[in-house]
């Protein structure tokens, strides 16, 4: 469908290689940053799913990760499949679609796909970030499904 543009964002976004290859990931960020001179690095992971940007601070490169993990979870196999020796990352974050009695309360169960999310944020030195006032992140479109936390930070 595409994104939306406004001048006061910065928008990031991977460019496809064809048709089929659309991103499922972007990121906005505010143009009072721009100092920090953030960049795409698809030099280091390119992938629809996964977007790596970097930015300098006191000239240190800090890395932020954002994450949309489908149904199957190809973007949590790709990173555990492909050896990503990445410093400095400062946050993870997306839509992981995993539900798990770790982070959601309201849901009764425990995935190993959850273990492999938890293990893959540990190997950058990252732990998920806990919500004092734990509410759903995503809110069902049907009375059948119930509201569900999918969307996580990792810190």
């Amino acid at each position: 469908m595409g994104t939306t543009h406004h001048p006061n964002w910065l928008l990031f976004a991977r460019t496809p290689s064809d048709r089929l290859d659309s991103p499922r990931v972007i990121a906005y960020i505010n143009i009072c940053l721009s100092s920090f001179h953030f960049s795409l690095c698809n030099d280091i992971i390119n992938h629809r799913d996964i977007l790596l940007i970097s930015f300098l601070n006191d000239h240190v490169c800090y890395y932020i990760m954002n994450i949309y993990s489908d149904s199957s979870h190809m973007a949590l196999k790709y990173l555990k499949n492909t050896e990503v020796n990445i410093d400095n990352i400062l946050i993870i974050t997306g839509d992981f679609n995993i539900r798990d009695s770790v982070w959601d309360i309201s849901f009764p169960h425990h995935s190993s796909i959850s273990d492999n999310l938890l293990i893959m944020a540990d190997s950058f030195n990252l732990a998920l970030s806990t919500s004092t006032n734990s509410c759903p992140t995503r809110y069902s479109d049907t009375a059948e499904e119930t509201n569900s936390v999918i969307n996580l930070i990792f810190l």
